[in-house]
């Protein structure tokens, strides 16, 4: 079921802000130290650049055509692709 409410897609958003808030919050009280810190920070940069490359930069530079709804879809599709192109 998609939700097509604007409330309830705010809603969702900030849940998951709160939700990696805490998240963060913890593992720093866990191990407060800078190691922790960075590689938190990194894991946090790697995600979003991840999320913005399956979501927007392959839509939009590799294949305009194809739709897809999450990370499963990308990955059957990545992966019915490759196995396309050792068939040739």
């Amino acid at each position: 079921m998609d939700i097509k409410s604007p409330c309830l897609l705010k809603l969702k958003g900030l849940l998951f802000l709160i939700l990696g808030s805490i998240a963060a919050a913890i593992l720093l009280l866990e191990s407060p130290n800078l190691q922790t810190l960075a590689l938190l920070l990194i894991v946090i940069w790697s995600f979003s650049r991840f999320y913005y490359f399956a979501f927007y930069v392959l839509h939009h530079y590799a294949d305009p055509e194809f739709k897809y709804s999450g990370l499963l879809d990308l990955t059957r599709y990545l992966v019915g692709k490759r196995k396309n192109t050792r068939t040739r």
